[in-house]
């Protein structure tokens, strides 16, 4: 029998999902300076706990040099690199979970994209100084005892989730974070134990999801989830760091460590596959996962018809991204078998049903989306725009 969209799902060690749908980590423009939660964001998340079973938060940056990676002048990235972050995390826990669904802190350092050291005129790290033509601010390598205190700093995040009441962490390996950057030929020349050959250059994002197994074993509750966020490829024209080939490889040691999902960052939608293979990426991730080992996808989701299809055909879990920005119950209409009333476009009638923050309603409300994919219906809200953060970046 095939996957069913609204099937109880058991995980490895145990959580069971109320349904297969997950709502994917998606920066709200929304922290105060610190990477401290705002009301802004409370609202947002508050009206998102029925999006999915499995609310994945936007990435958290886990050492003080981690971050933030945002836009300059818009509000700032959420951190989770101190005890003085717990009060708030419990908060967002808190208000992801109140209705039942399980909560979820993606775990992140941006390496050379922590736009927020430039700005302040700290140090941009990164495992190698590289000149990088779309960089305004220089890059340092990271000293050895530097990349071990950000292994350890990924394990005190986990230990912080655990402690405000998440249900488990995902570990953000994908977007050319610093994750993806030590497993990179193309930010990756170091000549030490973390760099070189392929097997060096995973031995970063092995050692980090090594750090958060251990502490996971020692200090969160049996069910606690974890799962691993990676960008298949990173291809950009004829300049490649790497293929999926690489990264199969990686996943497959990755799941040695007995995670709950692997989650795929796919930008060209769930059942996307590399440049001239014949099979999708779900289909040549899948053959390194064990039995227990959930796949996620991600991409192109804006209503009950595709999401039944990516879980039926495709992966384990879909995670549904700009649909939940578009329609916060997007899970819950499915679940009443209400799909049909699924929003698939923004409009300014459904500002306040959104319950966007402002940070977000400025980003999809220019015609660049700061980078980001478009809304469906974003036209029809241009005219909003205010351009209250607008002073450091071009419209």
């Amino acid at each position: 029998m095939s996957n069913q969209l609204t099937d109880k799902v058991v995980l490895r060690h145990g959580a069971v999902l109320n349904n297969r749908m997950a709502m994917s980590p998606m920066q709200t423009h929304s922290g105060k300076r610190g990477g401290f939660v705002s009301d802004d964001t409370l609202r947002y998340y508050n009206a998102r706990s029925k999006a999915a079973g499995l609310l994945i938060t936007e990435f958290h940056y886990v050492s003080p040099n981690g971050g933030p990676a945002y836009v300059p002048g818009y509000p700032e990235q959420l951190g989770a690199y101190s005890d003085e972050h717990l009060d708030v995390l419990r908060q967002v826990a808190q208000a992801l979970k109140k209705d039942g669904n399980k909560a979820i802190l993606q775990i992140h350092h941006g390496g050379r994209a922590a736009i927020g050291q430039a700005v302040s005129g700290q140090d941009v790290v990164a495992p190698s100084q590289v000149d990088f033509s779309f960089l305004d601010y220089p890059i340092r390598e990271l000293t050895a005892d530097e990349i071990d205190d950000i292994i350890k700093d990924f394990g005190e995040a986990t230990r912080r989730a655990i402690k405000a009441g998440f249900d488990g962490v995902e570990i953000h390996g994908a977007n050319h974070y610093l994750i993806q950057q030590f497993f990179s030929k193309l930010s990756n020349f170091r000549t030490d134990k973390w760099g070189g050959s392929l097997e060096r250059r995973m031995a970063f994002p092995l050692a980090v999801v090594a750090e958060v197994m251990d502490v996971v074993a020692k200090e969160a509750p049996q069910d606690f989830i974890v799962g691993y966020r990676i960008s298949p490829e990173e291809i950009h024209g004829d300049t490649i760091g790497y293929t999926y080939k690489e990264s199969v490889q990686l996943i497959a040691e990755v799941v040695k460590y007995q995670l709950d999902y692997i989650h795929l960052s796919l930008w060209d939608g769930y059942s996307s596959r590399p440049q001239g293979v014949d099979k999708t990426y779900a289909e040549l991730f899948r053959e390194v996962l064990d039995d227990e080992t959930k796949l996620m996808l991600v991409g192109g989701v804006f209503g009950e018809e595709a999401a039944r299809d990516a879980v039926e055909n495709y992966g384990d879990l879909i995670a549904v991204g700009r649909g939940t920005l578009v329609d916060p119950l997007f899970a819950e209409k499915v679940m009443l078998g209400q799909g049909d009333t699924i929003l698939s476009e923004v409009s300014p009638e459904t500002l306040d049903y959104i319950k966007w923050t402002p940070g977000l309603f400025e980003a999809f409300s220019r015609q660049d989306s700061l980078g980001l994919p478009k809304i469906p219906g974003a036209e029809s809200i241009y005219h909003l725009h205010t351009g209250r953060f607008d002073m450091y970046s071009k419209k």
